[in-house]
């Protein structure tokens, strides 16, 4: 998969809430996604010894869930942790690891968050933006937002609302865990990108693409370094 280029990487965290502002208008919170026959989960691992990100993706097909292909690259960390500007720090990695896959997905599972962010501009809706593809943030946290929790039903939800906005919606996945938040990132709507996160759940509280593809960068990051 190929990045616009839309902006520099190499910029000061000053520069960086600028850029979300200016890209955040670019962000379809409405479905333009098709039926999907790819999906794919991506995240991110940090080896802070070696100051660098590790970003794994799998791809599966859709609806069975059958792996088709997995990849995961090491970059240098070029951005410092700065809350809120989660995806100047990672996206790097991502686009490399994106930049290596042969099978497109039509659809992304970003763990992080989408519209659930101070600016509505998170690490999945960057994403989105940056490969001009339909994704969707699942969060195992709250970054922003209250909202009450969803009932002890799996496929139950509640609103995690901001400034009178629905950001997200809580995800009980599980009966007895803690829910997930699931956000729109691009080009899916908010029921939708619930809807598709409840058909990749096989019985943990963490969505399939997003759970595998943590196991599979916290793998990688220990081959890392058995690399020089």
């Amino acid at each position: 998969m190929k990045a616009l280029g839309l902006h520099s990487w190499r910029i000061t965290p000053k520069q960086a809430v600028q850029i979300q502002l200016e890209l955040v208008r670019r962000v379809e919170t409405s479905d333009r996604l098709g039926g999907p026959g790819k999906i794919a989960g991506a995240d991110i691992a940090l080896d802070l010894e070696r100051n660098r990100a590790i970003a794994g993706v799998i791809v599966y097909s859709y609806p069975d869930l059958q792996e088709l292909e997995r990849v995961w690259v090491a970059r240098p960390l070029t951005f410092p942790y700065v809350p809120g500007l989660l995806s100047f720090r990672e996206i790097p990695t991502l686009l490399a690891a994106f930049a290596k896959i042969k099978n497109t997905p039509d659809v992304i599972f970003v763990d992080g968050h989408g519209r659930a962010h101070p600016r509505r501009f998170g690490i999945a809706s960057h994403l989105g933006v940056v490969l001009d593809c339909p994704t969707i943030g699942c969060a195992k946290s709250v970054l922003v937002g209250t909202g009450r929790l969803p009932a002890q039903r799996v496929g139950a939800t509640a609103h995690l609302i901001h400034k009178e906005e629905v950001i997200a919606e809580s995800l009980r996945t599980r009966v007895g865990t803690r829910p997930v938040y699931i956000s729109a990132g691009h080009r899916v709507s908010l029921g939708t990108a619930v809807g598709l996160a409840m058909s990749v759940v096989d019985g943990y509280r963490i969505p399939k693409p997003t759970r595998e593809a943590d196991k599979y960068v916290k793998i990688s990051k220990e081959l890392g370094r058995q690399q020089p």
